[in-house]
């Protein structure tokens, strides 16, 4: 706030020796030019009080890891195992969900957004923030009030000092009240600003609902295909575990083995099926969770789910420039919100410090008939303004505007630390991609390994070369290297869904709003058109109904 500079011109016209009452008018001339040159930008164009807010800036780093170029994931020749390679400052698409190339994700991810209860619930959390801003705006405006009155009344002559008959007379009154208030120090601009921030902050609330919901539907889809998986492996494991518990059963009949070698098969067998349940409890509590994401009841699943061996592995993967990625995350743009609208509440608290200015006219008509109305001797009105100033309160305002500055401190802290776990989850996730990819190729060996050492000690002990618990060692180390290797490969997509997730969602490509959010123009006095109409019901509300004479509740009346 600063008036604009006032240059001056020294005359001399009238001589050094008129320097009295000649001098009285251009000085006080200057000084009302002075007093008007501070008012006008004052009253008119106003002042804002407190700090202005700029977003913070991002941290000065030119990435995520200490290397300055990370290398590509490995291969492997199995499914789940194709290379991928960082790309910086590849945009992230606003539907990379699509980017696994799975029409039953597409599919899950629609439906999800489409009939979630959370999302609906942001989209209006929105709606009503953006309300809350136009209610504050108008203030800006003048508040107006009327008011009609008809009054018959009869008086006695006595009242007035005479005698007689009463006089019967009819008093007609409209009143119009005016008030309005001077934004002087800009507290109700910055009220304005803090309900503006707080919409900001809803918008990104409803992005951040509608990612990790989106993520949570593609890791549960990829984590059903893994269950599925394994549970298909287990059980062509118990297969094969039982045809060589025939084939020991048949060996012992002819006394080639002995009897402990068929019980420890016979162990092999039931500890393999044991794995089963927790498998498939798993798999059950997995669906209904998904029915949950897709908004549906559990006993509403209808069955669809993903195959693991169809997905495919996106061979380029995004990564953010550090500058860009304090303007992608929901949470970091929240945390922001959040800080911007404490620095607008310091602003509102410290204009309650300083004068309010208000301007109160009203204008009112009296008359004995209504026809009588509005002419002008019946016309009244007055013109007021005021200004308040509070002298003593205890301190209040003031520790009120000091704590709003702490609070002010605490979120800026508080979105310091929002970035930190932001970069940190970028950074977790690209570590993941990496080591993941050589933890797939390690578990493919392994199975592949497992496999040939199983075979080679059946056939071993076929010749007797070696005794059945080497056989049963092999079997339980195949087992265990292909449950494996099946969860190794639904980590690597799920890795490439949490780099994904760290780095934004893509919202910025994509517009997730709906009819929902949008400020609604219905009739002044409309209710709710939505769903929440299935919480209401036409008609008055019911009465409490009347107690019956002779009733308990009659009686303690």
């Amino acid at each position: 706030m600063g008036a604009p500079p006032i240059r001056t011109r020294q005359t001399n016209e009238h001589g050094p020796r008129e320097r009295g009452h000649r001098h009285a008018r251009p000085a006080v001339a200057m000084a009302l030019a002075r007093l008007s040159a501070l008012a006008a930008p004052l009253l008119l164009a106003g002042c804002m009080v407190g700090p202005n807010f700029q977003a913070p800036p991002a941290p000065a780093v030119g990435g995520y890891t200490v290397e300055p170029r990370l290398k590509p994931a490995m291969a492997t020749d199995v499914v789940g195992g194709a290379p991928q390679s960082f790309v910086n400052a590849l945009d992230v698409g606003g539907q990379w969900w699509r980017e696994f190339n799975s029409p039953q994700i597409n599919a899950f991810v629609e439906e999800s957004v489409r009939n979630h209860p959370d999302v609906r619930a942001a989209q209006y959390a929105l709606r009503a923030a953006r309300e809350t801003t136009l209610q504050v705006r108008g203030q800006f405006l003048p508040q107006v009030s009327g008011n009609v009155s008809a009054t018959r009344e009869q008086i006695t002559a006595a009242s007035g000092g005479t005698t007689g008959a009463p006089t019967l007379y009819n008093l007609y009154e409209t009143t119009v009240n005016v008030s309005y208030t001077l934004d002087v120090f800009g507290g109700i601009r910055r009220q304005v600003e803090s309900a503006e921030a707080q919409a900001q902050y809803q918008r990104f609330e409803m992005e951040a609902t509608y990612l990790t919901l989106v993520a949570n539907v593609v890791t549960t889809a990829i984590n059903d295909a893994s269950l599925r998986a394994q549970i298909a492996a287990t059980q062509a494991i118990v297969e094969a575990e039982t045809d060589q518990l025939r084939r020991v059963q048949r060996q012992f009949e002819v006394g080639a083995v002995s009897q402990a070698d068929v019980l420890a098969q016979q162990t092999t067998l039931a500890q393999t099926q044991a794995t089963m349940p927790p498998l498939q409890k798993q798999l059950a509590q997995g669906r209904n969770q998904l029915m949950a994401y897709l908004g549906r009841l559990p006993s509403e699943d209808r069955g669809e789910s993903v195959d693991l061996r169809s997905l495919r592995l996106p061979r380029k993967l995004p990564v953010s420039l550090p500058s860009d990625l304090v303007r992608q995350r929901p949470d970091i743009r929240q945390a922001e919100a959040t800080l911007h609208q404490a620095a607008a509440t310091v602003g509102v608290n410290t204009a309650n410090l300083l004068p309010q200015f208000t301007l109160t006219p009203s204008v009112s008509s009296q008359a004995l008939t209504v026809g009588q109305l509005f002419t002008p001797q019946g016309l009244a009105w007055t013109a007021a303004a005021s200004i308040a100033q509070t002298l003593m309160d205890g301190a209040q305002l003031y520790r009120t505007k000091e704590a709003s500055v702490a609070a002010f401190e605490q979120d800026y802290a508080l979105y310091q630390s929002t970035v930190l776990t932001a970069f940190q989850n970028v950074a977790d996730a690209l570590r993941a991609v990496q080591y993941d990819a050589a933890t797939l190729r390690a578990q493919a060996l392994a199975e592949q390994s497992a496999l040939d050492s199983l075979k080679m000690a059946q056939e071993q002990f076929k010749v007797g070369a070696i005794g059945y618990a080497i056989v049963i060692e092999a079997q339980q180390a195949y087992q265990n290297a292909v449950i494996a290797r099946i969860q190794a490969q639904a980590l690597r997509y799920n890795d490439t869904v949490a780099l994904f997730q760290a780095l934004g969602g893509g919202w910025w490509n994509r517009v997730d709003e709906t009819s929902d959010a949008a400020i609604r123009n219905g009739g002044y006095f409309e209710g709710p058109d939505g769903p929440a109409l299935a919480a209401t019901r036409p008609g008055l509300p019911d009465l409490p109904p009347t107690p019956e004479p002779g009733t308990a509740k009659e009686k303690s009346r």
